[in-house]
């Protein structure tokens, strides 16, 4: 019969608050760096100048083609190779925002396309630069419907940073890990692991839909 120790769980609470900082510390950062760098590669797309309309498009398919944990890996081990090195928890902040940009990239688009053909236009006839074009009319239209993809993704970031203990960063999964081979106990530690994600990705969810909602409310576009 499996024994479940709640001594383990109280010495081990300290260990797992400091491992959760660091978790949410690695998804922030990792998300903030996604969310321009997402807006930068929608937007050179949509120049006119080709060839880095081109060589944009493909790089957001090669990111998006390939897994995360190949990324982590390339940044962290292949980058010396050229020059780049970087410390475990940076290489993990650049290969989450790499990763997740280019998929902001397209949830962007899909949130500028939905602007009416009617709002480009009217910005037109009014003479209004490209700049104060996107800035006034299209994305506060654009944002909506893109919030909810947004905040998908905020989520996913949360529950993939347990990847970035391949290359010793110090987040939960890391830890439980840890405390499983000093303890030779894993039913708790990963246990713990489990309910920590839970406890912050449900709160998480609600508030992402009560902000996609708060902004609809605010920009008029229900009642």
């Amino acid at each position: 019969m499996i024994e479940w120790r709640w001594h383990l769980v109280w010495e081990l609470a300290p260990r797992f608050v400091d491992a959760a900082g660091k978790t949410l510390l690695a998804a922030g950062g990792g998300y903030s760096i996604a969310v321009v760098l997402g807006l930068v590669l929608v937007l050179a797309q949509r120049t006119r100048f080709r060839p880095l309309t081109f060589a944009v498009r493909e790089f957001v398919e090669l990111i998006r083609s390939t897994p995360l944990l190949l990324q982590v890996f390339f940044v962290f081990y292949v980058g010396p190779q050229f020059g780049l090195v970087l410390s475990p928890w940076t290489a993990g902040l650049i290969a989450i925002g790499l990763h997740y940009g280019a998929y902001l990239s397209e949830v962007y688009r899909g949130g500028i396309e939905s602007v009416p053909a009617g709002q480009w236009e009217a910005a037109k006839a009014l003479n209004l630069s490209v700049v104060r074009t996107y800035r006034r009319i299209v994305i506060p239209q654009a944002l909506p419907p893109a919030i909810s993809g947004m905040g998908n993704y905020l989520v996913g970031i949360f529950k993939d940073t347990p990847m970035l203990s391949v290359i010793g960063v110090t987040e939960l999964m890391h830890t439980a890990t840890a405390v499983g081979a000093e303890s030779y106990r894993y039913l708790e530690p990963y246990t713990m692991v489990g309910a920590i994600f839970l406890a912050i990705s449900l709160p998480a969810a609600y508030l992402i839909s009560r902000f996609e909602k708060w902004v609809r409310r605010t920009l008029g576009m229900v009642k």
